[in-house]
């Protein structure tokens, strides 16, 4: 690949990034992507073969941040000697807080529906996340037989709180905005009580 055409490819890429976060998913037209990056309509098929390998090139982009966010998160607790039950604390937040500071891309990132058959570079990068979360509930629940399935049940419960809070549910169900209350009962429910 020449050194255009990657810029090119990276140009779609920020296009797409800046309309997830302006508008959500529904703004990712190929059209509209293109006319973002200043170039034809039909130039994201000579760079992109599908629009769903577009779509998961800008989701990569997304899961790149969270790392970040979490790794950031994570070291900081980590300084501190802190327990895996107050690092998976400070990770729930950080990725709550991600969640409510990128909904567009939140979105597109767990879209597997627009995303399928683009998963083997997307899989690179979260199962990493994926595997961090899975050690640290083995930590708190070292005699588990399946903490994989404890961890995913976690997470489901975490992307369960940041996809009501997204769409204005939460306030329906508790009268508030803030997760805090909620966030506190699934981090008991899957990890126990926190020692106080």
């Amino acid at each position: 690949m020449t050194e255009q055409e990657r810029d090119l490819r990276a140009r779609l890429v920020t296009a797409g990034v800046e309309l997830v976060a302006e508008g959500g998913v529904q703004a990712l037209g190929l059209r509209e992507i293109a006319r973002r990056a200043g170039v034809s309509h039909g130039a994201p098929r000579r760079h992109f073969p599908t629009h769903r390998e577009l779509l998961a090139a800008i989701a990569r982009q997304g899961f790149g941040r969270l790392t970040d966010t979490l790794a950031g998160a994570d070291a900081v607790a980590a300084t501190t000697g802190t327990d895996a039950r107050t690092r998976l604390d400070g990770l729930a937040r950080a990725y709550l807080g991600f969640a409510a500071a990128n909904p567009g891309m939140f979105e597109l990132m767990f879209r597997h529906d627009l995303l399928e058959g683009s998963g083997v570079e997307l899989r690179r990068t979260t199962l990493p996340l994926f595997r961090t979360f899975v050690g640290l509930v083995s930590e708190v629940h070292p005699r588990s037989d399946d903490p994989a399935s404890a961890t995913a049940a976690l997470w489901s419960n975490l992307h369960g709180l940041a996809q009501l809070r997204t769409w204005g549910s939460l306030r329906l169900i508790t009268g508030s905005e803030s997760v805090e209350p909620l966030l506190r009962t699934v981090l008991d429910a899957h990890l126990g009580p926190a020692t106080r």
